[in-house]
C-alpha cells in the first residue's frame, strides 16, 4: 500500500487493517481524522490515572474514557480496543513483558481504557501550511524523549515527561507554534524549542522511543509534549499491570482533526 492509499484509508478501514495484523506507524494514515495515545488499567488504579492525567493536561489531555470491560465507544464506532490498534505494550510490574498485536488473550472485565490526545492529529495542519514532518517525509517513526522534567505525581503515579521531536525550519517555527496552539487537546503549543539539553536530553540521534530522523540544515528541533508519558510513569510506578499503545502505533479514531481545532 502507498504513502498515498494510506492517507486515504476511513478510520474504519485503517482499524481493519490493523486488526488482520498490519504492523506499522500510524504516522500519515487515515489523513484528517485524530490519532490517540492508550493507557489501560485495572480499574482499582483508574482514579489515579485520572488525576495523573488532570494534572499533567500537555501531555496527557483525555479525549475519552472506555469504562470497566469496555471495548468500544464512540471514538471507534463498531471497532475493538482489544485489536485495531497495530501493536501495543504490556506492562507488569513496570517492565514490558510483551508487544503483542492482540490483546485478547490479556483483556479482563475490570479493565478501563483512558484514550489520550495525540500530536499526530496536528501533523495534517503542519503540512498544509507548507510545514514539512520529517518523520513521514523519512518514513521513520517518530522520535520521542524522556526528559528531566517531572511530571507531577498522583497517588501511586509518577515519573518524567515524554516529549515528541520535529525539526522545523526556522523561519517557520512560530508559524509551527501559532498552528498547533490551536489543538490543546492534542498537546497544543510546544513545550521547548531549541537546546535539546535543556530538557536533559543529550543525543537527539539515540530516542527513548520511536526512530531517530535527520535534522535537515537550518531547521531547529522543537518539542511537543508527549502521550507516551503514562508509560514512563508506568516504568517508574510499577503498576502490577498497565498496557499501552507501542509508541508511534496510535489509535485512529472517528473524530475529525479539525473537531479538535479551537479558534
Amino acid at each position: 500500500m502507498t504513502v498515498a492509499e494510506r492517507s486515504a484509508l476511513s478510520p474504519s478501514q485503517a482499524r481493519e487493517f490493523f486488526r488482520e495484523g498490519q504492523v506499522l506507524p500510524t504516522a500519515g494514515i487515515s489523513a484528517g481524522y485524530a490519532q490517540a495515545n492508550l493507557m489501560i488499567v485495572p480499574r482499582a488504579l483508574a482514579f489515579d490515572v485520572l488525576l495523573f492525567a488532570q494534572r499533567n493536561p500537555k501531555s496527557c489531555p483525555v479525549l475519552g474514557v472506555l469504562e470497566a470491560g469496555e471495548v468500544s465507544g464512540e471514538l471507534l464506532a463498531g471497532g475493538d480496543i482489544r485489536t485495531d490498534v497495530p501493536k501495543y505494550v504490556v506492562y507488569e510490574n513496570g517492565v514490558k513483558v510483551a508487544e503483542p498485536t492482540d490483546l485478547t488473550e490479556y483483556w479482563r472485565d475490570d479493565l478501563v481504557t483512558f484514550i489520550i490526545g495525540c500530536s499526530f492529529t496536528f501533523e495534517s495542519a503542519l503540512m498544509d501550511n507548507g510545514i514539512s514532518v520529517a518523520h513521514i517525509d523519512q518514513g521513520v517513526n517518530v522520535p520521542m524523549y524522556k526528559t528531566t522534567a517531572r511530571s507531577t505525581t498522583a497517588g501511586v503515579i509518577s515519573g518524567p515527561m515524554v516529549v515528541s521531536m520535529r525539526p522545523i525550519p526556522a523561519s517557520q517555527v512560530a508559524d509551527a507554534v501559532r498552528i498547533t496552539s490551536r489543538y490543546p487537546a492534542v498537546h497544543g503549543a510546544p513545550v521547548h524549542i531549541g537546546n535539546p539539553e535543556e530538557l536533559g536530553i543529550t543525543d537527539l540521534s539515540k530516542p527513548d522511543f520511536g526512530d531517530a530522523v535527520q535534522i535537515p540544515e537550518g531547521s531547529i528541533p522543537v518539542f511537543w509534549a508527549c502521550g507516551v508519558t503514562p508509560q514512563a510513569a508506568v516504568m517508574e510506578s510499577k503498576p502490577s499491570l498497565a498496557i499501552g499503545h507501542a509508541p508511534g502505533h496510535m489509535l485512529i479514531t472517528d473524530i475529525k482533526d479539525s473537531q479538535y481545532q479551537v479558534p
